[in-house]
């Protein structure tokens, strides 16, 4: 850390890497500094449209070198725990793209050696810092809808993509549950906490990875979170927080920076806009840049116990639905 900037390597080359790349451009006290990829083509790719100091050619080069602060992980799911404990063994703080592990026995690990390292690791859960997250949970805490009785969150993609790519590869950890399902657990998550009870079912492939996701969480005082993820229809993509007072709206796409609609019973409906730099990804770069210049291991906005619930209560919902990846749940 120099001149109170945090630098930062990119482990993986991939879609997701570039929106994070495209994010640290804008966040505050943060520098791109390295990219390293599986291939030195691969990273010099990457390097032709970004401002990279360094460009490696494969992940081990990246964590060792020791001009990084932090790396993010950026590869697929089955990866996440050799990736992080590969930076976490030199040395380096990370942020790791969600999920954090395939399991919660993985997301155990991962923190268990963070601390024994002293080191920050966080799941990259990017939604949990957004302002029109952050504002309805606000709402919802100052009963301004009431008592909350129903949220209902969607998240779909029709996948038109083949049976080895990562949405239906079981080696690969593929499903809704993992890759998009996630996000409406973590909102029932982090606005109500843990639920009592639950129920789950899903449409499994030839392989076995859900296609499609139904789950229900149960709260007390007759509260109750529903939830849907496909790869097979594309509705839209919405979450809805119903209470006795009014609602609450988060537009299409709500896992993504946007608006929020207040609806009271009167009718004076209420828009909230946020000011956002880049496309979002920036809050949680920035929350990682604040806690490693004031010496934290942990982020309170989105704690190692978060990531354990989280992980914990879709273990709970492929257990249900009869979704195994061997290479994972068996180990």
């Amino acid at each position: 850390m120099s001149n109170n900037t945090i630098k930062w390597g990119i482990l993986g080359s991939g879609w997701i890497a570039r929106k994070f790349a495209d994010a640290l451009a804008v966040a505050q006290n943060c520098e791109l500094y390295a990219i390293g990829s599986r291939t030195q083509t691969q990273a010099d790719l990457f390097a032709n449209d970004y401002p990279v100091s360094r460009a490696y050619g494969s992940y081990e080069e990246l964590v060792q070198d020791k001009d990084i602060d932090v790396v993010y992980i950026a590869t697929p799911h089955n990866l996440h725990l050799e990736n992080t404990l590969l930076a976490l063994n030199n040395g380096k703080h990370v942020l790791c793209e969600k999920p954090m592990g395939v399991n919660l026995r993985e997301t155990n690990q991962m923190y268990g050696v963070a601390a024994e390292k002293n080191l920050f690791l966080m799941e990259a859960m990017w939604s949990r810092f957004l302002p029109h997250i952050i504002k309805a949970k606000e709402l919802i805490d100052a009963e301004v809808i009431g008592d909350v009785r129903l949220l209902t969150a969607t998240f779909c993609i029709r996948s038109e993509n083949g049976p080895q790519h990562r949405h239906y590869n079981i080696d690969l950890c593929g499903g809704t549950i993992l890759d998009i399902g996630i996000y409406n657990i973590f909102l029932s998550l982090f606005l109500f906490g843990k639920p009592e009870n639950f129920s789950a079912s899903a449409t499994l492939s030839e392989q076995g990875i859900d296609t499609n996701c139904s789950c229900s969480f149960v709260y007390p005082e007759q509260k109750m979170s529903v939830m849907y993820s496909s790869f097979l229809a594309d509705p839209e993509i919405v979450a809805s927080i119903h209470g006795t007072k009014g609602s609450i709206e988060l537009e299409h796409l709500w896992f993504c920076p946007g608006a929020l609609k207040l609806k009271n019973k009167n009718g004076n409906d209420q828009i909230f806009s946020f000011d956002v730099k880049g496309n979002g990804y920036e809050f949680e770069a920035e929350e990682v840049a604040k806690c490693l210049l004031a010496g934290k291991t942990q982020s309170q906005l989105w704690t190692p116990d978060d990531s354990r619930l989280l992980s914990e209560m879709m273990d709970k919902i492929r257990e249900q639905c009869g979704v195994v990846y061997p290479a994972h749940d068996y180990n």
